[in-house]
């Protein structure tokens, strides 16, 4: 077979790699990736990096206490005022991560957070909701939705 030939027959093959290279991502495990770096980047007090996880639209959400703030720089501003503290920890539990569809995923996960002084710190126990999303510029969260943990009735 001529180098034409063969050329005609792998070049249309090779322009579905880039199709397939994305349908094969697992949005799950990319929910996952992007909530621990979230999470890294949270307890490293590197805000640059917590922003460069959201989604960058007026339409992110976060759902805090009962009160929604919506846009990235929300979120920002008030995390700001609670890692003016000495401690700001986040661990995460063991979660789950469903696909909602090829670009989309829900991570849910408890939490424990500790923040204030570093010899009596508060303990907050989480269940943190991220909606993750794939975006041009990679993928993102798109909403957090916290909410206090509670033992299951019964």
């Amino acid at each position: 077979m001529s180098a034409l030939a063969l050329s005609r027959r792998l070049l249309p093959a090779a322009a579905l790699l880039p199709v397939c290279a994305l349908a094969a991502t697992d949005p799950a495990a990319e929910a996952r990736g992007l909530f621990a770096r979230f999470v890294a980047a949270q307890n490293a007090h590197d805000f640059a990096a917590v922003r460069a996880l959201l989604w960058d639209s007026p339409r992110f959400l976060w759902v805090s206490d009962g009160t929604g703030y919506w846009g990235p720089e929300a979120l920002i501003r008030r995390n700001m005022g609670f890692h003016a503290q000495p401690l700001w920890r986040i661990t995460p539990g063991e979660g789950e991560a469903v696909a909602v569809n090829p670009g989309t995923a829900l991570l849910h996960t408890p939490l424990l957070l500790e923040v204030g002084s570093l010899a009596a710190p508060q303990r907050y126990r989480l269940l943190i909701s991220a909606l993750c999303t794939e975006t041009a510029a990679g993928w993102r969260i798109a909403a957090l939705l916290t909410a206090d943990a509670k033992p299951a009735p019964g």
